[in-house]
């Protein structure tokens, strides 16, 4: 099965989680983000730590809709 350039391949919760967890457990935060296509915010919690771990707790509970939003094409920044 081919995809074109403009489809986005769905992206999984536990996924998710697991790279969020992972960033809890090493310096490396935001993969979660990048994975669900934020890239600039990605990019701040990799700089800041996570902004400092906190971002990374936060985002715990938002993980459910940034993985709606990517699977539905929503454009987030």
């Amino acid at each position: 099965m081919s995809t074109s350039l403009t489809e986005r391949p769905e992206r999984d919760v536990g996924v998710a989680y697991l790279l969020c967890a992972l960033s809890l457990l090493t310096p490396i935060h935001g993969m979660h983000r990048f994975y669900t296509g934020r890239y600039i915010s990605g990019a701040i919690w990799l700089l800041t730590g996570g902004l400092c771990w906190m971002g990374t707790l936060i985002d715990l509970f938002f993980i459910p809709k940034m993985i709606e939003d990517h699977n539905q094409g929503r454009k987030v920044w």
